[in-house]
């Protein structure tokens, strides 16, 4: 079951023409009279509240969620109540794709912080797919993107120290909030320590123990949620050729 807040059950028009964040999302590498015709697919906008779920596991899958605003975390549970984070997503990527291959949702997408998605159903957009050869291209590319993303935190828990997971996790952060138009070199975490832990395969106390050597070493500062980076290529220099991870 999905669950949104109150102001969700009003449809809102949704446009790629006139979001700031179309050379990010769907629209990339369409044209205006393509993004014009994907803006009739576009159903509505919904709004996630902090710590609700946009979907859970077990769903039915019936639509892609392209993220307006926002931050949310994927995530399974294991059958003894264990968390797994799998993700963190932002404003431009793309929520729902989990569900293409089994027709229901894999995972649960839980919002972060007050968040807004736009609502592409699927069957909608398969039964216009021969008008669509670019936007066709354009998710193979990004589900193509997602296996190259899995293979990537494959590598992450693998073969990396604790320090190098946590400094290829800052890094591709920044890199992506910085394609956004975001600082370069400041930002909020939105997620907890715990969270991060999860997903880099972590204890929360490595976790703590990895922002605090590298702090005390000048690459960055850190205070409570807010990191800044002080050393870019010092880090970067710290975990060489590694992966980059969403």
């Amino acid at each position: 079951m999905q669950h949104f807040s109150t102001f969700d059950s009003r449809a809102i028009q949704a446009a790629c023409s006139s979001c700031s964040l179309r050379e990010l999302c769907l629209p990339v590498g369409l044209s205006m009279d393509e993004i014009g015709r994907l803006d009739g697919l576009l159903s509505s906008r919904r709004v996630v509240e902090r710590g609700q779920s946009l979907f859970r596991c077990g769903d039915p899958f019936d639509a892609l969620f392209p993220i307006r605003s926002g931050f949310f975390k994927t995530r399974v549970t294991s059958e003894d109540g264990r968390e797994q984070v799998t993700g963190f997503q932002m404003a431009g990527e793309i929520l729902g794709l989990d569900g293409i291959g089994t027709g229901m949702h894999t995972c649960d997408a839980i919002a972060l912080e007050d968040a807004e998605v736009c609502v592409l159903p699927y069957e909608e957009l398969e039964s216009h797919a021969s008008d669509f050869p670019s936007l066709q291209r354009q998710l193979h590319r990004i589900l193509s993107r997602e296996i190259v993303r899995e293979q990537g935190v494959m590598m992450l828990l693998g073969n990396m120290r604790a320090e190098e997971r946590i400094v290829t996790f800052l890094l591709n952060l920044f890199e992506r909030l910085a394609a956004r138009g975001f600082s370069a070199t400041e930002l909020v975490l939105r997620m907890t320590r715990e969270e991060i832990g999860s997903y880099l395969g972590l204890t929360i106390e490595t976790v703590s123990r990895s922002f605090s050597k590298l702090q005390h070493e000048g690459k960055i500062e850190v205070h409570q949620r807010v990191v800044r980076i002080l050393d870019p290529d010092g880090l970067r220099a710290r975990v060489g050729s590694s992966c980059h991870v969403n």
